[in-house]
């Protein structure tokens, strides 16, 4: 079993972003240590409770605190910005971290309509030339664009001998069926999307065709996660996730993730509950043997060897702990238990 992890850099009520942004690289430095195989960080816009705005910055980072697992984008939202300067920048972080460095890639706005018409400003095009686009950023990233293409032999520098991993981030059967058609890693975000996630990925492997990204196909599915030492201690914490997702579907403009003790005096109508109730099952809540039992669950659903999780709890502390908690369960290689 490879476990891999998302983090999306929120910050808890009161906090500040440095302090989130701080506590990013400290979860890296852990997941390193106890042997997890990749980290990737998100990309959101004008908004307030989450502080990665900047993966490309942030991988820089935490590549250079850590020593051994993959870092990665999850993701960068390439239709606000140039294939090219993508690629550049991901030849960078390559030659500094060979063998280290994932780019993920999705199309999603990442934040509100107004910060999306600042990110494509003086741009043309957008979310409909986002497959081009890909086909860009295999020509620069593996090679060179050919006598056909409109950039016929631009050179992507710097020039080096490997080449970052491509994933396509999807929640449908259309994002599975592209990063089948273009020959990328795809990875499920059953965190968004719930339904029908099995069935996208087993056709992702069924129809994929080699590509210079990679010759084999290569699958992950993401969901929430969070563990404690019992399934009530690891329910309660996830009080601050239920919170945040109705927030979030009404709209409220989040000021951090909210406490366990805000969470469960708030005054939920029955839709919200409802809500909550249908957002459960894109988690997996429990104590260690009930979250390595539904990891192994989801690995036979979705074919795939590999589960990528966020944990959107209050404190740090907890997360650490469901972090080191998870790896204990899974035996991940180099984990050293619970401290």
């Amino acid at each position: 079993m490879k476990l891999s992890i998302l983090d999306q850099s929120p910050g808890p009520e009161g906090s500040t972003p440095a302090e989130a942004l701080a506590e990013t690289a400290s979860l890296a430095i852990e997941a390193d240590r106890l042997g997890y195989h990749r980290f990737w960080v998100s990309e959101h816009h004008a908004a307030r409770g989450l502080a990665g705005s900047s993966p490309e910055v942030l991988m820089a980072h935490l590549a250079a605190v850590t020593t051994r697992i993959r870092i990665g984008s999850g993701a960068v939202l390439l239709p606000h910005y140039s294939a090219y300067k993508v690629a550049e920048n991901f030849r960078v972080l390559e030659a500094l971290y060979p063998g280290r460095i994932d780019l993920g890639l999705g199309r999603a706005a990442g934040g509100g309509a107004l910060a999306a018409r600042a990110l494509q400003e003086n741009r043309t095009g957008g979310a409909e030339l986002y497959e081009l686009q890909i086909q860009d950023l295999l020509s620069y990233l593996y090679g060179a664009p050919d006598e056909s293409h409109r950039f016929a032999g631009l050179e992507t520098s710097p020039q080096v001998s490997t080449a970052p991993e491509l994933w396509l981030l999807g929640s449908s059967r259309d994002s599975a069926a592209l990063a089948a058609r273009l020959g990328t890693g795809y990875a499920y975000a059953r965190f968004i999307n719930n339904d029908g996630g099995g069935m996208a990925v087993r056709s992702f492997w069924s129809s994929f065709r080699p590509s210079p990204a990679a010759s084999a196909p290569q699958a992950l599915v993401s969901v929430f996660a969070v563990c404690a030492e019992t399934s009530a201690e690891a329910d309660r914490l996830a009080a601050s996730m239920d919170l945040s997702l109705v927030q979030l579907e009404k709209g409220h403009v989040s000021t951090g993730t909210p406490s366990v003790e805000t969470a469960l005096g708030y005054n939920y109508t029955p839709y919200d509950r409802f809500r909550i109730e249908d957002n459960r099952r894109r988690m997996v809540i429990g104590s260690p043997d009930e979250v390595r039992r539904q990891f192994t669950a989801l690995m036979e659903e979705y074919q795939c060897e590999e589960i990528m999780f966020a944990t959107l709890v209050h404190r740090y502390e907890d997360k650490l702990k469901s972090l080191r908690l998870i790896a204990d369960a899974c035996g991940l290689h180099g984990g050293a238990g619970v401290n």
